[in-house]
C-alpha cells in the first residue's frame, strides 16, 4: 500500500532532492511524481532526503508527490527467472516490449515473474512434518534440464499444518502452511521477495576444491578458475572480452549462465542478445539460452 511521504524539492539529473519526508528509512524503495518513477532513498537528514531515480526524470517538477510502501528495493524470487531478460530493477524487458513497444515508458510497472503461468509442482513434505529454513518442500521442472527446488524461506520454522498435493500452481498460490512454535501460522508460496542489499542466509561456505573446466585450454592451463571463485578479464575496447564470455558460456561445465551487463555500451549488449541465442551447448546439443521446453 503506497502512501505519500514527501514532495520533490529539486531535480538534478537522476537525483531528486526531497522535502517534508515522513516515515522513511535509508534504502527504501519510492515512487516519484505522477508517473511513479522508481527510485531509492540514498541519503536522509531530518525531513530532507536524496533519492536516486532509476528512470528518466525529464518533466519531473518541484512539488510532485513522493510515494512509498516502506519496503526496501527487493527482487522477486521463484520459478520463471531462467531465460528472462531484466533491466536493473528486475522488470522483464520482453513483457514491457510486448505491452508498450520498443521504448520503456516512464513509470511502467510489471511483475518480475509471470503470476498467471501454472507450474507442475511435486511436494516432498506432508502434514505433520517438522521443517526449518532452507529445507526442500517441493520440486518444479523449470526447464528440460533444470529442476527448481522450492525451499522454506528465511524466517519460517515449525510443523507443516497443511500441504498442497501434486498439481499445477502459479507462483502466488499457497502450497504450504506452517504452524510455528508460538502458534502462528505462516503460508508459503512458490515465490517470495528479498531485499537486494541483504545477503542470503547460509549455514556455511564451502571450501573451493575443484576447478571450473572452461573449455579454453589457455585459461585452464595458465589461468585456472575454481568453482565458486571469481575471475576478471581486463582489456580495452575490441580486445575480445565479450567473445571470451561467449566461449565460457558455451564450453564451461556450468549448468546455468547468468549474464549481467553493468555499464556496457549499447552495441555490446545488442551483440550479447543477438549472439547468445545462437550458442549451442556441446553437452546437451541444445541452445544455451531461450529454448526452455
Amino acid at each position: 500500500m503506497l502512501e505519500i511521504i514527501g514532495n520533490v524539492d529539486k531535480v538534478i539529473g537522476p537525483v531528486v532532492q526531497a522535502r517534508n519526508i515522513k516515515k522513511a528509512r535509508m534504502l527504501d524503495l519510492v515512487e516519484v511524481g505522477e508517473n511513479h518513477l522508481v527510485g531509492e532513498i540514498v541519503k536522509l537528514r531530518g525531513e530532507r532526503a536524496s533519492i536516486q531515480v532509476y528512470e528518466d526524470t525529464t518533466g519531473l517538477v518541484p512539488g510532485a508527490d513522493i510515494y512509498s510502501s516502506g519496503e526496501p528495493l527487493s527482487v522477486e524470487l521463484g520459478p520463471g527467472l531462467i531465460g528472462t531478460i531484466y533491466d536493473g530493477i528486475q522488470r522483464p524487458l520482453e513483457v514491457i516490449r510486448d505491452s508498450s513497444g520498443q521504448f520503456i515508458q516512464k513509470g511502467i510497472h510489471v511483475s518480475s515473474l509471470d503470476h498467471e503461468k501454472k507450474w507442475k509442482y511435486e511436494p516432498v513434505v506432508e502434514t505433520g512434518d517438522e521443517i526449518t529454513v532452507g529445507e526442500i518442500i517441493g520440486k518444479i521442472q523449470e526447464t528440460r534440464l533444470i529442476e527448481h527446488r522450492v525451499l522454506v524461506p528465511p524466517g519460517i520454522t515449525g510443523e507443516v499444518a497443511w500441504a498442497a498435493g501434486p498439481g499445477e500452481y502459479n507462483v502466488t498460490e499457497t502450497v504450504l502452511k506452517v504452524k510455528e512454535p508460538g502458534g502462528s501460522v505462516k503460508e508459503i508460496n512458490l515465490n517470495h521477495n528479498w531485499p537486494v542489499r541483504q545477503p542470503r542466509p547460509h549455514k556455511k561456505k564451502l571450501a573451493i576444491s575443484s576447478p571450473l573446466i572452461t573449455g579454453q585450454r589457455v585459461i585452464d592451463t595458465l589461468f585456472p578458475v575454481a568453482k565458486g571463485g571469481t575471475v576478471v578479464i581486463p582489456g580495452g575496447f575490441g580486445t575480445g572480452k565479450t567473445m571470451t564470455q561467449h566461449a565460457l558460456a558455451k564450453w564451461s561445465d556450468a549448468d546455468i549462465i547468468v549474464y549481467i551487463g553493468c555499464g556496457e555500451r549499447g552495441n555490446e549488449m545488442t551483440d550479447v542478445l543477438q549472439e547468445f541465442p545462437k550458442l549451442i551447448d556441446p553437452r546437451t546439443k541444445r541452445p544455451i539460452w531461450r529454448e526452455l521446453y
